[in-house]
């Protein structure tokens, strides 16, 4: 062996030394990464105080309390990097601090928002108790053999929805298609910032709603809207990309209001089912809570990371359900202000939700190309429906209104003579039969340029339904379930009905 080669020519000192300096930096980097995970209080006041007892300054120059927090941070994860101490395991006082941190806090509101609460409370619980007890009922009345026939039956009719029509809804991309509660009429919202009325199945124009300068994100319908009702009553909402949201009468083209708070675009927007209320969802990463009667911001509601584009209402007007480009759902309590379930799964933006009338089941539509199905009552995913080749642009879920409910002919004795089988076929089955439809499937769009039909036991694909090959913005499935509609970039609009009606 060459013992020259075992001699010291200086390069150790030099490898020792970037070996000393990697360290430094891999230490500091580790005690970066742990004083992200660091709890400290959030209290400006608590902040000082624990300042005072390390011995360092309660405050610098110019440095404002989240500056002082930030070096709170950094002095306490020097002091535990030189002691040795996990930030995971602090002492008492710090784990206290971790407790406030995760606990809930609170915003100051007006006294119009607690009165809105009280209101939506007494709204909305009478509406929950009497929907519990039908489905209970149900249960107990409802035998399976009944069930699978309705099923069968319904799932039948969907499947022969087919194509009425097309008609071209305006110069640029049609936004959203909302039918209004009476099914006659349909509106449609466009990148033109134009709300229009059309009447249905005939596509004939009614009135067009002019007021923003920017493109409609949502359209919405008050709960009782139709043609009947006298002057200057709100009828529909709309949001657009001039960050306001208005609301319109049908007897004239300027809107009654302008609601303004929101500091972005507005995308989607939704009543609440006492049409007492507005909900927008916007990208200044908030939804906002608005009183018709007085066109004021009741509530901004923070809680998305990145920009909030859908917003819908829960049938009892308990929850609302807001979705966002951080692929987070999140369901609030209107009565309480908490969030009462976070809709975390998707990996890409949701960009629509829709309440089934159980009560208790939401479909989210994202940018992942997935459905996502979620249970209020077990607070988790049910089912992911791998639904389109794009983006799912809306889900709606089919709401059967009793308003529409057709009892069948009376059944004469010469007629139960020759068929006993129909026994069962009375103004009461049908009803009950009615009923059991709400909610047993839903239609979803999507930017492949198909409108899809699913039913919403099961999840399976129901029917397929071809628009004019552009990408789907958005559907809707009339209450009295003989019309679907959707609204395609290609700025047409298109009507679906079954073959037989």
């Amino acid at each position: 062996m060459d013992f020259d080669s075992l001699v010291d020519d200086g390069n150790y000192l030099g490898s020792e030394r970037v070996r000393l300096e990697s360290k430094v930096i891999l230490d500091e980097l580790e005690r970066k990464k742990k004083a992200r995970t660091m709890a400290v209080p959030t209290d400006d006041n608590r902040v000082k105080a624990r300042l005072r007892e390390i011995g360092e300054p309660i405050t610098l120059f110019g440095e404002r309390a989240a500056d002082r927090r930030d070096r709170l941070i950094y002095v306490t994860s020097q002091i535990n990097a030189a002691r040795g101490d996990d930030p995971m395991h602090m002492d008492d006082e710090s784990s206290d601090d971790s407790e406030e941190e995760e606990e809930e806090f609170y915003s100051p509101g007006s006294l119009e928002l607690l009165e809105a609460r009280r209101h939506i409370a007494e709204y909305s619980l009478p509406r929950a108790q009497n929907r519990v007890a039908q489905q209970r009922i149900d249960s107990k009345t409802l035998d399976l053999g009944r069930i699978v026939d309705i099923r069968k039956k319904v799932f039948a009719e969907v499947k022969k929805f087919t194509n009425l029509g097309s008609q071209i809804g305006d110069e640029r991309p049609i936004s959203q298609v909302r039918f209004a509660p009476n099914n006659e009429i349909l509106a449609t919202g466009s990148w033109s910032g134009t709300v229009k009325i059309w009447n249905v199945p005939a596509c004939t124009p009614i009135r067009s709603l002019r007021g923003h300068s920017d493109r409609v994100g949502g359209v919405a319908w008050h709960p009782k809207a139709t043609l009947t009702q006298g002057p200057s009553v709100v009828n529909v909402v709309s949001g657009a990309g001039d960050s306001n949201v208005h609301l319109w009468a049908l007897d004239g083209e300027s809107p009654l209001a302008v609601m303004k708070g929101h500091q972005d675009r507005v995308c989607r927007v939704g009543f609440h089912p006492s049409g007492d209320y507005v909900a927008s969802a916007s990208f200044d990463t908030t939804w906002r809570l608005w009183d018709v009667n007085t066109s004021k911001e009741l509530l901004l509601q923070e809680g998305h990371s990145k920009e909030v584009y859908s917003v819908e209402f829960q049938d009892d007007g308990a929850l609302v359900a807001s979705g966002g480009l951080d692929a987070i759902g999140r369901v609030w309590d209107l009565r309480t202000g908490r969030t009462a379930m976070v809709l975390d799964g998707h990996v890409q933006a949701i960009y629509a939700i829709g309440f089934s009338p159980n009560g208790y089941q939401i479909a989210t539509g994202s940018g992942d190309d997935t459905i996502r199905i979620w249970d209020l009552r077990s607070l988790k995913s049910l089912y992911t429906i791998p639904a389109h080749l794009s983006n799912v642009s809306d889900v709606r879920f089919f709401h059967a209104d009793d308003a529409f409910f057709r009892p069948a002919p009376p059944v004469t004795t010469d007629a139960m003579n020759e068929d006993r089988s129909h026994d069962q076929d009375t103004p009461e089955s049908d009803l009950e039969e009615w009923k059991y439809r709400s909610g047993l499937f839903f239609a979803s769009s999507g930017y492949d340029g198909l409108v899809k039909l699913w039913s919403a036991d099961d999840w399976q694909l129901l029917r397929t339904l071809s628009t004019d090959a552009g990408k789907v913005m958005s559907v809707d499935i009339s209450s009295d379930g003989k019309l679907l509609a959707s609204g395609t970039y290609n700025r047409n609009f298109q009507l679906f009905s079954p073959e037989d009606i």
